[in-house]
């Protein structure tokens, strides 16, 4: 990255934002950095990543609505997603797994020489891969990121009806909407495995959803089941392997 790196800091606390926006400055001159934007959470950094483009996102792991990792799973949906730079007060072994992906972070409390590294390896610095950020949260998604227009939607999990894989893309069905997602649906059933099932070879269906089963003409005349949703009057064809599976779900 040439000229000034573009710094943007997510932290549900304002005083470690202040303290931070601080020490940027502090260490400005030689790291050559500027704070463009601030945000209390990660909804509201990506809604602001839409209108002021940043290099590096500085961004707080532990925060309510959306944890940092999330935040930046979400943020790589971007046509420019930033670097990204953890803050944390996380233990030496909670660590690891960070240095293991070579992701850089920051321990709170954060101190002005440390920063001012970060600052300047963070020139060369590029956006995380997605494999490197699966598995650094236990906790699945609240939501699933659907790019639009330059910006980002988040479409909370507990909205989704069903999400069924068509060539390279993903369908996420909700009561309302249907939007493209460009993820695999083997890694969503292991990420979300609590709230979905699979129905067939290319389909999962929201667990809460099902409301029953239908018999019918499947494929090529032969008879099978169809799966029907709450929210959705499209009906999805239950494959013979996973038959048994959906009907003691649905039993139980």
């Amino acid at each position: 990255m040439s000229g000034a790196l573009r710094v943007m800091l997510v932290d549900d606390e304002a005083p470690a934002r202040s303290r931070l926006k601080e020490l940027i400055a502090d260490c400005a001159a030689t790291a050559r950095a500027v704070v463009v934007g601030e945000a209390a959470n990660g909804r509201e950094a990506l809604e602001l990543l839409a209108t002021v483009p940043a290099d590096l996102v500085l961004v707080d792991i532990r925060m309510p609505q959306m944890s940092g990792i999330e935040f930046a799973r979400h943020a790589l949906a971007l046509d420019a997603p930033p670097a990204i730079i953890f803050v944390t007060a996380y233990d030496e072994y909670a660590i690891q797994a960070f240095e293991l992906r070579a992701i850089d972070y920051l321990l709170k409390p954060v101190r002005r020489a440390r920063l001012q590294v970060a600052l300047e390896r963070a020139h060369s610095l590029r956006a995380p891969a997605r494999e490197d950020l699966r598995g650094l949260d236990s906790a699945p998604r609240r939501n699933l990121s659907v790019p639009e227009r330059g910006r980002i939607r988040l479409v909370p999990v507990a909205d989704i009806v069903y999400l069924k894989a068509e060539l390279k893309y993903v369908t996420i069905r909700t009561a309302e909407h249907e939007y493209l997602l460009e993820e695999s649906l083997t890694h969503l059933e292991q990420e979300f495995a609590d709230f979905f099932v699979r129905v067939h070879r290319n389909a999962l269906v929201a667990k809460a959803r099902i409301r029953g089963f239908e018999k019918a003409d499947v494929e090529d005349g032969e008879q099978g089941w169809l799966v029907l949703l709450e929210g959705c009057a499209e009906k999805l064809p239950v494959s013979r392997r996973q038959w048994p599976i959906v009907r003691e779900l649905a039993a139980g």
